[in-house]
């Protein structure tokens, strides 16, 4: 049997004001459509309201604005995704790590480990690495020459740690991506591409996670930046001598071109791409599949191509999907226009 629950227990730790039987024991968390007995569901998007009085739930999460039949259980919350994760985390299964460092893992003798690590086999940790205390290294992951893990970091299978680079403490890594790999720099030489030596490192601050198949390049001198907080998404793309600021989130397959600096709580939606060296100021936001060609001011939303304060942006929609019709109009005032001008060339004629 899984974790057991009170529901006044689950209260409490959200913080939140019940109603109902605080006894009540809960054993799951469920999506609504899904839940019965023993489960505690939630509501963060409107539109899952109509499925409030058929759930079978013993209990939901809401938002303190929400109605909710009075025969179900409920705990009201400022912010009911944040209540429904803290839920989860009480809920979600421990995975239990192998312990110590594996026979089959191929570690270098000056490489120093930390105390209790989870090495899994087909680990490679090259010459003069630093591993620190309780880092769990999935098979597969390679960390290179000097290469620093801080505490309590978690790299999934397949992850690579290029040589040099430096992940801080509490950072997730998700499966095949790629920590300093070299950056994209050519130099011209008549016809030919003359690669430019990537000679600088990535650093990943505490508190970072990074999504799968990610690949943030070495800078050219100096260092590729990531900061305390940020969460990157899949199949990213982070260029040489970027540096993301604190708790920012960058969304799947954004891209991000070199010696950009971006600010700190700055959200990239999925299929942005950022031009290189420029500026993202402060708690910008980016929507969707938007280009973003020079710098961005704080505190603003943008969209587009290329991107543009999002009021903006909804005004020119609106004049976008008029086009036939507004084209069709200045024809018709083109050859009105022409016909005028031809009766009074006819007049001045006669």
């Amino acid at each position: 049997m899984g974790e057991v629950r009170r529901l006044k227990e689950l209260a409490a730790l959200v913080g939140g004001d019940l109603s109902g039987d605080g006894e009540i024991e809960i054993r799951a968390v469920t999506p609504i459509d899904e839940a019965g007995h023993g489960d505690i569901t939630f509501i963060t998007n409107p539109k899952y309201r109509r499925l409030l009085p058929k759930t079978r739930a013993s209990a939901v999460i809401v938002s303190k604005q929400e109605e909710v039949p009075s025969t179900i259980s409920i705990i009201r919350v400022e912010d009911p995704y944040l209540a429904f994760a803290k839920v989860l985390g009480v809920f979600k299964p421990v995975t239990t790590h192998y312990k110590g460092i594996h026979p089959k893992a191929e570690v270098h003798k000056s490489t120093v480990v930390g105390e209790s690590p989870s090495i899994y086999p087909y680990v490679v940790i090259d010459n003069g690495a630093r591993i620190g205390n309780r880092v769990v290294l999935y098979p597969g992951v390679y960390i290179g020459c000097n290469a620093v893990v801080e505490d309590d970091t978690v790299l999934y299978p397949n992850v690579t740690v290029r040589e040099g680079c430096r992940i801080g403490r509490h950072v997730i890594v998700h499966a095949n991506s790629v920590i300093g790999s070299d950056g994209f720099g050519y130099a011209r030489e008549g016809d030919v591409h003359f690669k430019v030596p990537q000679a600088g490192i990535v650093i990943i601050e505490d508190d970072v996670e990074i999504g799968a198949c990610v690949t943030i390049d070495r800078a050219t001198l100096g260092r590729t930046i990531i900061r305390r907080g940020t969460k990157i998404d899949n199949i990213v793309q982070i260029a040489h001598n970027v540096d993301i600021g604190e708790d920012s989130i960058i969304v799947a397959q954004v891209g991000i071109s070199g010696s950009t600096k971006i600010g700190n709580r700055v959200t990239l939606a999925g299929q942005v791409g950022v031009v290189g060296h420029i500026e993202i100021s402060d708690d910008v936001t980016v929507g969707a599949q938007s280009g973003v060609i020079g710098n961005l001011s704080s505190k603003t939303v943008f969209t587009g191509y290329p991107a543009i304060p999002h009021s903006k942006w909804l005004r020119a929609q609106g004049v976008f999907v008029k086009l036939p019709e507004i084209r069709k109009k200045l024809m018709e005032l083109e050859k009105r226009i022409e016909e005028i001008e031809n009766a009074v060339s006819e007049e001045r004629k006669g």
